[in-house]
């Protein structure tokens, strides 16, 4: 698919190396303008409709951070571009979709575009549709641990589960459980019952998803009406549940 695009970078050489990568191995990339720093930017971003802003960090009165606050939420992927690893973290943090080091590998340009198409692929054709995962649960049950023994849960009364310390909450259809087991035992434990880790702190029962969000990472609405956030290294395999 077309991804309609900007390149948001100070240096004019920068600018002009990506721009030529991108129309020589990138060909489904349009790029509709560049900006040099973050008003220019968000002059761009306000006026166009996109799919990906490719972005450096360090600009000038300003960084990439300070222009993704002033966005707020967005639909647009970001692709951070910039010299210093030491921002991943960071980029992480700022639901970016990829994050590219200079000099650009062609390589990982080609992979950070082809993962942003799939993803807003997936969306479009997601955004009509009503939501029915490919994956139905598998009926059964599974026990949790207690003080004098364990308890039986049906999996399917499970709407989510989520991480606190070396804890889990299970919240269920009615009510909720505290179990002394780590998200990661019931990520591995609930494998093959349809059950998705959207963000570290989150595994969701995907039959029980009636709404996809887009926006900075993403969301899913629950049937309970919880609304959980989905980070961006999470997005592709969620949404690969429903198309």
């Amino acid at each position: 698919m077309e991804l309609l695009a900007i390149i948001v970078e100070d240096e004019e050489t920068s600018r002009e190396i990506l721009k030529n990568y991108i129309a020589k191995y990138c060909p489904n990339v349009r790029l509709l303008g560049e900006a040099a720093n973050v008003e220019e930017a968000l002059v761009l971003i306000r006026n166009n409709e996109l799919d990906l802003v490719f972005l450096d960090v360090e600009m000038p009165y300003g960084n990439a951070f300070d222009l993704l606050d002033k966005v707020g939420d967005r639909q647009f992927e970001t692709v951070f571009v910039t010299a210093y690893n030491h921002y991943a973290i960071d980029a992480l943090n700022a639901h970016a979709s990829y994050y590219l080091l200079k000099p650009i590998s062609i390589d990982k340009l080609i992979e950070a575009v082809d993962y942003v198409a799939e993803i807003k692929e997936k969306e479009n054709s997601l955004q009509n549709a009503v939501l029915q995962p490919k994956h139905q649960h598998v009926e059964g049950k599974i026990t949790i641990p207690q003080q004098n023994g364990f308890e039986v849960l049906e999996i399917s009364d499970i709407l989510y589960c989520q991480a606190d310390d070396n804890y889990t909450r299970i919240f269920l259809k009615e009510g909720k459980k505290l179990v002394s087991k780590t998200l990661k035992y019931f990520e591995e434990s609930l494998s093959g019952s349809g059950f998705a880790r959207v963000h570290k702190s989150y595994l969701v029962n995907v039959n029980a998803v009636v709404e996809y969000r887009k926006g900075k990472g993403g969301s899913v609405v629950l049937s309970s009406g919880k609304q959980i956030m989905v980070s961006p290294a999470k997005k592709k395999a969620l949404l690969a549940y429903f198309s």
